[in-house]
């Protein structure tokens, strides 16, 4: 019996999405209007905002709060696409490689990546393509068995259509052939909420595995640009640049016609769209640029924050540790004083004692971080246990 419960909408960052250790985590990969906000909003009950056509809405990573199903924890996460309107591609990539190499350190694998793409488009254009050999990139062979690429827009072809797209798709060597062969699935998404479920349920049972760029980025330590996916949007841009250039060359060539010709009009046309291409080459090689700089400086910024973060838990611990010595002392002091008393009751200090000193040397041990809470929990009762004797 699988069951939906609402969930709010929430933008975590991996300090958050660090926190729930149980949790089965799903990425939703896509080009911009494929569907992925609409079906996590769907099956998790979030609401995301959701963009209008090709307008995208996300421009970060989101992530749902945890639903159930089927008695599991989810939580999705929704990524934005490689043909963002906002950002550009190396920003885009930045923010990912970013968002999953920090996850990953602080021990988040996903259970799986779902790959969204539309059955509704005539044929994978560039902009498609460009998205799923990212996507590709972003994973890894390895990595292949935990994706689910999923067709969404079955309800704007007709039935023929939409399984004739399906068939090439599947069957053609340049789209996702060989990726289904790798232990990639190819499944449909109606626009129903079991429908979705199903796609969550089947991942549910894959174990967690680290994406390609999470070892390139933290295992082998390369930077962003050496990585599979920074070497493959560096070609794309460098192609771009070199057809940009190949563009501009034409152009001289008609605007010394047009010069030759007196032609003034078509050669302020030429000299403008010109221009604008020269800036157009100025924008992809200053891309080119930011992919090492712009990681790099957000890799320095998400380490500090979390060795912060790890510095403040730490005081925490060393603070409430003292603390835990103090009583230790007073019921040290305490037990000296109890000559007169019962044997049981000097029985009951020596025991709050030995547990007491347990806690401590516990938490001594691991007061790297995430143990304040129960350490403060245990603290709290042994207050209480000696309050009883004072």
């Amino acid at each position: 019996m699988s069951s939906t419960s609402g969930a709010t909408t929430k933008t975590q960052g991996p300090k958050t999405l660090a926190a729930g250790n149980n949790e089965i985590v799903i990425a939703v990969m896509g080009a911009t209007g494929s569907g992925k906000t609409t079906f996590i909003n769907l099956v998790s009950g979030s609401n995301l905002r959701v963009g209008q056509g090709l307008q995208s809405c996300t421009s970060v990573v989101q992530a749902t709060a945890p639903f159930d199903l089927d008695g599991r924890k989810i939580l999705l996460l929704d990524t934005p696409g490689f043909d963002d309107t906002t950002k550009s591609d190396s920003d885009i990539l930045s923010l990912i490689a970013h968002f999953l190499s920090t996850t990953y350190q602080q021990g988040v694998k996903l259970s799986g990546v779902i790959y969204m793409h539309r059955i509704s488009d005539f044929r994978m254009g560039g902009i498609a393509m460009r998205n799923f050999t990212m996507f590709k990139q972003l994973c890894g062979g390895d990595f292949l068995k935990n994706v689910a690429i999923v067709t969404s827009m079955w309800s704007e072809v007709t039935a023929s259509i939409g399984e004739a797209r399906e068939a090439e798709l599947r069957d053609q060597e340049m789209f996702f052939k060989p990726v289904l062969e790798q232990g990639a699935r190819l499944l449909r998404l109606d626009r129903n909420v079991e429908s979705g479920q199903a796609i969550v349920r089947s991942m549910i049972r894959q174990r967690p595995t680290a994406l390609q760029i999470q070892r390139e980025l933290v295992d082998q330590r390369l930077d962003l640009a050496e990585t599979a996916a920074g070497e493959e949007l560096n070609r794309d841009i460098a192609a771009q640049v070199r057809a940009h250039r190949e563009e501009l060359k034409a152009m001289q060539l008609e605007m010394r016609t047009a010069i030759q010709a007196r032609d003034e009009q078509t050669r302020k046309e030429l000299e403008e769209s010109s221009n604008k291409l020269k800036l157009e080459m100025a924008r992809l090689q200053a891309d080119s640029r930011k992919l090492v700089v712009d990681y790099a400086e957000e890799k320095i910024r998400m380490e500090r924050q979390v060795q912060e973060m790890v510095e403040t838990t730490r005081g925490e611990v060393d603070r409430v540790t003292s603390d835990c010595r103090q009583q230790m002392e007073d019921l040290q002091r305490r037990f000296q004083l109890t000559e007169r008393n019962s044997a049981v009751e000097k029985s009951d200090i020596q025991y709050q004692m030995q547990n007491l000193q347990h806690i401590i040397e516990d938490r001594a041990a691991n007061s790297g971080g995430g143990t304040l809470g129960n350490i403060l929990g245990q603290v709290g009762w042994i207050i209480g246990i000696v309050l009883r004797f004072i």
